[in-house]
């Protein structure tokens, strides 16, 4: 398996948002010991969420999956059950162990601001970050300005939707509910700094 720091830069994120609703479709098309290409296949044929062009479908469900496939099977089964806030913070959790980039912005800059009690999150943060990352990275060097500010806006919709940031774009501190942080301290607990504020439980 690779490790966390030798993990490619992918930056498919910017097909669309946290998909809450839609994640917890495919989740409950998923059976145990099942490949999750064959779950994407299912979603496909069965429809598991409206969406007018079939492209879409196929590239939304791609990204669903990439994510997905990163939770536990308990994670998964929290995820179909769990109250709303719960989904939100199993699937950003997802989002940062599937993208590399997520995970670093995430810990690097958003909950550095908010431990320095700098709440207001800005795109220059964003921008400085990645071209931190792009001296290292010839993939991210490489990537267009256009898609650089697709990506940057995307990310900023999955944070508000996951309740990381505001919609005004000020750092949140977690609320985690208990069985949550649980599910998350039998994985691995370092996964909290995920959250800003390593999360308060509610």
């Amino acid at each position: 398996m690779i490790g966390a720091k030798e993990q490619p830069y992918l930056m498919s994120f910017g097909t669309g948002g946290l998909f809450i609703n839609e994640s917890v479709a495919v989740a409950k098309l998923h059976r145990p010991n099942e490949a999750w290409d064959a779950t994407a296949v299912t979603a496909m044929t069965e429809g598991a969420f409206p969406v007018r062009k079939a492209s879409s479908a196929r590239r939304s469900i791609r990204e669903i999956v990439n994510r997905l496939e990163c939770l536990t099977f308990a994670e998964l089964e929290l995820l179909q059950d769990g109250q709303r806030s719960e989904q939100a913070a199993l699937l950003w959790l997802a989002a940062c162990r599937a993208y590399r980039f997520i995970r670093e912005f995430t810990v690097e800059v958003v909950c550095e601001k908010y431990l320095s009690l700098q709440i207001q999150l800005t795109y220059d943060d964003f921008d400085s970050f990645y071209h931190r990352k792009a001296e290292w990275s010839e993939k991210l060097a490489n990537l267009s300005t256009s898609t650089q500010r697709k990506l940057r806006a995307v990310l900023f919709r999955i944070m508000r939707e996951a309740d990381i940031i505001s919609e005004d774009d000020r750092i949140l501190g977690a609320m985690l509910t208990t069985r949550f942080v649980e599910s998350v301290n039998n994985h691995d607990p370092s996964e909290l700094s995920y959250f800003p504020g390593g999360g308060r439980h509610v």
